[in-house]
C-alpha cells in the first residue's frame, strides 16, 4: 500500500483501496475479538550513512564535532515490532528488507512473545482435566474458584484442547462435565488459534483437532451438538479451505447417511459452517466462497427437495413424530440454500438453479400454508412449521435486499402471493400475524426499492423509529399504507376522499362493521395528512362532521371519539386554522372528562401536539 501511494496514478486506484478496506477490515475483525489480544505494529524504515554535511551541531557555547560513520554511504534498514508495552524487538542490517528476511524477523518475535511449554500428555492429563472440569461445575464457589483458575492456567498449555476434545467426546460423561468442556474449546479457538495469537496452537495440534472434530457425528444431546457445531465453523472461518479442504466433502458425505441422528448433526454443522463461510466480508473470502456455492448448489437443492417432500408425506399420512424430524432437516437444509443463495452468486440470475429455487419458494410456501391448516395449532410440528415459512420469506426478502436486479423476475409472483394471502379470503385460516407482517415488509421493500425508481426521484428519506416497524403488524401496516399512499398517491388520493365522503355523519353504534371502517378510514387520512394537504379542507371538515362527532357521548362510540382526536392531532401542524383553536380547546376540556382512559391519553396527546406546533 505504502509504495503504490507514493505513485500518483496509484493513489486512489480501485486495487489500492481495495487493499485498504482488506487491512482495515482485519484489524476490526481482530479488535472484535472479546477475548484478550494485543495488536503489534511492525514496520521498517531505511537509511544512508552518507555524511556530507560539513559543519556539526552541538550546544550553544560548546564545540561542534563532526563524526563520520564507519559504513559511510551505506544503506542501513531497521525493523522493530512494536505494541502498547513499547519496542518489543528491533533489527538493523545492511541493504533493504525482503520477504524472507521479513518472515526471520517474524520468527523471532514469535520466539520472543510465546515462551517455551511443556506438552500435555493426554492420558495421564485427561482425569485430571476431568476432575477440574467436575469441580467448576459445581455450586460451592470454594471448590468453583480454584478449579477455574487451574483451568485459566491451562489454557496455553499445548494438548490441553486435545484433552477437552477427548472429554466433551465422551458420551458416558456428566452432561454439565461436556458441555463445560465444550464451551472452553470454543473459547480457546479464539484466543489460541490464529497462528499470531499469543501462546498460539501448534500446527501439529490443531490438525490433530480438526481431525478429531469430524469423525463423528453423533451427539445426542441437542445443546452440546448445536456448540460443537459452532466451533467448528469458528475453525473452519479460520482455516477452511486452505488448511481444511477435507472439511465440505465430509460434511457432504455426512448427509447422505441413513442414520436419522448422524443426518442431522451433520446437517446442522454444514448449516453452521456455510453460515460463518458467508459473513466474511474480504474480497478473497468472498470469491472462494462463491466457488464453493457453486460446486455445492445442486447437491443443497436437492437435499432441501428430498426432505421438503419426505415431510409432505409423513405429515399427510399422519405420522407427526417422523414428520417433525424431517421438518427439522428441511429447515437446516433451507437455511443453508438461503446462505448460498444470498451471498454465493454475483450475477445469480444467470444461474438457472438459483432462479428455479426462488420461483419453487412460492409452491413450497403454499404447500406449507396449506399444512398448517390441516395439523392445526396444537400439533408437535405447528411452530417448526411457522418457522420454515417465515424462513421461505427471509429467503426472498434478503435476495430482494443483496440483489434487486436479479429479484425483477420475482416482483408480479411476489406481490400476487403476498397480496393473495394477506388481503383476500385465501389467507383464512392459515394465515398466522408474523407471516402477514413478512408479507407487508415485501410489498414494502419492493415499492421502497431505490433500484426500481428513476434516478430523479431516488430520495434519501430516513425512517423514523428505526426497524422496529418490521416486527409488528399495525406498525408494519401503517408504514406499508404510507409508501404505497406516497408513491401512488393520484390514484389512490380520489379513492379515499369517496371513502370518507360515504361515511359523513354519526355512524351507527349497533354496527361494529360500519364503526371500524370509519376507524380506519380516519387513521388513513391521519396518517396520510401531507399527502392529502391540497385535497382536504380540513377546517370545514371539522367544525361540519368532526366536531359532532367528538360531542357523541354513547359508551360504544368511545372509539370514533378516540380517533377523531388523534385525527385532529395529526392535522394540527398540517392545516388547522388559529380562529378554530378556541373551539378546539373547549371540545379538549371536555373530552378530559371523558369515562374511558384512552380518549382522555389521546386528548391530552394532541394537546401537546397542539402546544408544540404553536411554538
Amino acid at each position: 500500500m505504502k509504495q503504490l501511494y507514493k505513485v500518483p496514478f496509484e493513489r486512489n486506484s480501485g486495487r489500492l483501496k481495495e487493499l485498504r478496506h482488506q487491512y482495515v477490515q482485519r484489524v476490526m475483525e481482530l479488535e472484535a475479538n472479546q477475548v484478550p489480544h494485543e495488536i503489534i505494529y511492525v514496520d521498517e524504515s531505511g537509511f544512508n550513512l552518507a555524511k556530507r554535511r560539513r559543519r556539526g551541531r552541538n550546544i550553544i557555547g560548546q564545540r561542534a564535532t563532526v563524526t563520520v560513520p564507519g559504513q559511510r554511504g551505506a544503506n542501513i534498514t531497521m525493523c522493530t515490532a512494536i505494541s502498547n508495552n513499547g519496542a518489543l524487538l528491533h533489527k538493523c542490517q545492511i541493504g533493504p528488507y525482503n520477504t524472507d528476511r521479513l518472515l526471520l524477523f517474524l520468527e523471532d518475535l514469535h520466539e520472543r512473545l510465546v515462551p517455551e511449554l511443556y506438552l500435555m500428555d493426554i492420558q495421564s492429563a485427561s482425569s485430571v482435566v476431568l476432575q477440574a472440569l467436575t469441580q467448576a461445575t459445581s455450586q460451592d464457589t470454594a471448590v468453583l474458584k480454584p478449579a477455574e483458575e487451574q483451568l485459566r492456567q491451562w489454557e496455553t498449555q499445548p494438548g490441553f484442547y486435545s484433552v477437552l476434545l477427548s472429554i466433551f467426546n465422551n458420551h458416558l460423561l456428566d452432561v454439565n462435565v461436556r458441555w463445560l468442556a465444550v464451551l472452553y474449546f470454543k473459547n480457546g479457538i479464539d484466543r489460541y488459534w490464529r497462528r499470531v495469537a499469543p501462546h498460539a496452537l501448534s500446527e501439529e495440534e490443531k490438525s490433530s483437532l480438526r481431525a478429531g472434530l469430524i469423525t463423528n457425528f453423533n451427539e445426542p444431546i441437542n445443546q452440546i451438538a448445536t456448540q460443537i457445531a459452532v466451533l467448528i465453523a469458528k475453525v473452519a472461518r479460520l482455516d477452511c479451505p486452505r488448511q481444511w479442504p477435507e472439511l465440505i466433502p465430509i460434511l457432504l458425505e455426512s448427509v447422505k447417511v441413513q442414520d436419522s441422528l448422524q443426518q442431522h448433526r451433520a446437517l446442522l454443522t454444514f448449516y453452521h459452517v456455510t453460515k460463518t463461510l458467508a459473513s466474511k466480508r474480504l474480497a478473497t473470502d468472498r470469491r472462494l466462497f462463491q466457488d464453493l456455492a457453486s460446486s455445492i448448489y445442486s447437491f443443497a437443492c436437492s437435499l432441501w427437495n428430498h426432505h421438503t417432500d419426505t415431510f409432505l408425506q409423513q405429515i399427510y399420512t399422519g405420522d407427526q413424530q417422523a414428520a417433525l424430524s424431517s421438518l427439522e432437516r428441511t429447515l437446516l437444509s433451507l437455511k443453508v440454500l438461503r446462505k448460498l443463495t444470498v451471498h454465493g452468486f454475483i450475477e445469480p440470475h444467470n444461474n438457472m438453479e438459483v432462479m428455479g429455487f426462488l420461483n419453487a419458494v412460492f409452491e413450497r410456501l403454499k404447500q406449507f400454508l396449506e399444512c398448517c391448516r390441516q395439523v392445526g395449532p396444537g400439533s408437535l410440528c405447528r411452530e417448526k412449521l411457522e418457522k420454515t415459512i417465515i424462513l421461505f420469506t427471509k429467503v426472498l426478502l434478503d435476495f430482494l435486499e443483496y440483489h434487486p436486479w436479479p429479484f425483477i423476475p420475482l416482483i408480479q409472483r411476489s406481490l400476487e402471493f403476498a397480496v393473495s394471502y394477506v388481503f383476500t379470503e385465501a389467507g383464512e385460516g392459515v394465515v398466522f400475524e408474523r407471516f402477514i407482517v413478512q408479507c407487508m415488509n415485501l410489498i414494502k421493500m419492493i415499492v421502497k426499492n431505490d433500484a426500481y425508481k428513476p434516478a430523479k426521484n431516488i430520495e434519501a428519506v430516513e425512517e423514523t423509529g428505526g426497524d422496529s416497524w418490521k416486527y409488528s403488524l399495525r406498525p408494519c401496516t401503517e408504514v406499508l399504507f404510507l409508501d404505497i399512499f406516497h408513491n401512488y398517491s393520484q390514484t389512490l388520493t380520489p379513492v379515499l376522499l369517496e371513502m370518507v365522503q360515504n361515511l359523513q355523519g354519526p355512524s351507527n353504534v349497533e354496527d361494529p362493521v360500519q364503526m371500524l371502517m370509519k376507524d380506519a378510514v380516519y387513521n388513513a387520512v391521519g396518517l396520510a395528512a401531507y399527502e392529502l394537504f391540497d385535497n382536504v379542507d380540513f377546517d370545514q371538515w371539522f367544525k361540519n362532521q368532526l366536531l359532532g362527532e367528538l360531542q357523541v357521548s354513547h359508551n360504544r362510540y368511545k372509539l370514533i371519539r378516540r380517533r377523531v382526536i388523534w385525527l385532529i392531532g395529526q392535522w394540527i401542524s398540517v392545516k388547522f386554522k388559529p380562529e378554530l383553536r378556541p373551539l378546539l380547546y373547549e371540545v379538549i376540556l371536555s373530552l378530559m372528562q371523558d369515562p374511558d382512559l384512552v380518549v382522555r391519553i389521546e386528548t391530552a396527546t394532541t394537546l401537546k401536539l397542539d402546544i408544540l406546533s404553536s411554538d
